[in-house]
């Protein structure tokens, strides 16, 4: 596995664990009721955390303009933030299952896209 790839995967772990934990946080202490809407605000900070490990850390993209590099990173994120909200609105919501697998799902496909687009796109 290449450096790069290590780099990536503890980057998002540390991501995720932001996101997942703020998650927890607006369903169980806040109490939101949609878990698609306390998924959507505990994405924001998992994103802002992705975007500068992948800058400084995974892709040492720091060369590039700020300005650039973090638009590109908004657009691929939003998107991906969106599918996450909604596979956490259609797994939880609507079909009533566990949230937190429903993370766990969401999570994984966002992986998926994440470490192309950010390699090919943002930070290339």
């Amino acid at each position: 596995m290449s450096g790069q790839f290590v780099r990536y995967v503890i980057n998002g772990v540390v991501a995720t664990v932001v996101h997942y934990g703020v998650l927890y946080f607006n369903i169980e202490v806040l109490q939101i009721p949609v878990a698609g809407i306390a998924n959507a605000i505990a994405a924001v900070f998992g994103i802002a955390v992705s975007f500068v490990g992948n800058r400084y850390f995974v892709f040492h993209g720091q060369q590039g303009s700020l300005l650039k590099q973090g638009s590109l990173f908004l657009v691929v994120y939003v998107a991906i933030a969106a599918l996450h909200a909604l596979v956490m609105y259609i797994w939880a919501d609507r079909l009533g299952y566990d949230y937190r697998i429903g993370f766990l799902i969401a999570t994984a496909v966002q992986m998926a896209f994440s470490f192309i687009a950010n390699k090919l796109l943002v930070f290339k």
